[in-house]
């Protein structure tokens, strides 16, 4: 018995390596490409070079498509966390009809194909002569990432309780107060939790920004532009880039998001 615990231990592992390296091998591709000259599509491995990094911060283009992404993300989450924060105190307030239908429509913008989305968006800001633009971007980003952002808000809320609220209350603090020093120091790693996390949604959202962007393009419709041409190296620099980042900004989150759960878990 013992004997058959050690070749499934052994099988699983192995399985589990071979995940690893189908999931995240082809992403140390790009990487290892961003350190090394090519030339003749090949790569120069015995050349260290940062060439790629040199001329990704000399690209207008890519650079520009950056900022925009930047702009679009942090206003999004921004929104998010603010309308999320307003409409999960409403929902926990109590319970009525009212809240339910809130609370169902909240989770409709995410949970219908992104195609969807951006095509209902689409045709609102068309008929009401809106023109497609960094603003139409910025609504269709807020109006996905909102679920997020208010469903961790709600969870937390939740997992707080009534009786701090009640007991603020009866110390004679008003509702202004009772937010400013009860609910929102509780709320502060969750805040930022949520925030992270729609800010890594925002910044990979394509296909909502696809159907109401305007001129002014995101990143990945840059990429996905440049996709009938051909990537320059120094995509590599980026996509190394982007990667470190995104691997910071979920750390943080699950940091910041992990004493929450634990709480709520107790």
């Amino acid at each position: 018995m013992m004997h058959l615990s050690r070749v499934a231990l052994v099988a699983l592992s192995f399985a589990t390596m071979l995940v690893f390296i189908a999931l995240y091998g082809p992403l140390l591709i790009p990487i290892i490409s961003s350190f090394f000259n090519i030339a003749h599509g090949e790569v120069q491995w015995h050349e260290p070079s940062l060439s790629a990094y040199q001329a990704l911060a000399q690209n207008a283009g890519i650079l520009t498509a950056v900022r925009n992404t930047l702009i679009v993300g942090f206003s999004a989450t921004f929104l998010a966390l603010i309308i999320g924060t307003l409409l999960a105190l409403h929902y926990c307030g109590g319970t009525s009809l009212a809240r339910d239908l809130m609370h169902f429509t909240v989770f409709l913008p995410f949970l219908m194909p992104p195609i969807i989305t951006g095509l209902s968006l689409l045709i609102f800001f068309r008929e009401t002569g809106i023109p497609r633009s960094m603003l139409t971007v910025i609504t269709g980003h807020t109006l996905f990432v909102l679920a997020l952002s208010y469903r961790t808000i709600v969870t937390r809320l939740q997992s707080l309780g009534p009786s701090l609220i009640e007991a603020s209350t009866d110390l004679g603090a008003s509702p202004g107060q009772t937010l400013r020093f009860i609910i929102l120091p509780n709320l502060a790693s969750t805040l930022v939790g949520a925030g992270v996390l729609s800010f890594a949604l925002s910044f990979d959202e394509t296909m909502i920004t696809l159907l109401v962007t305007g001129t002014d393009n995101t990143l990945p419709i840059r990429l996905w532009a440049m996709m009938r041409l051909g990537f320059a190296p120094d995509i590599n620099a980026l996509v190394t880039i982007v990667l470190g980042l995104t691997v910071i900004l979920c750390v943080v989150a699950v940091r910041l998001l992990l004493p929450a759960q634990t709480i709520q878990s107790e």
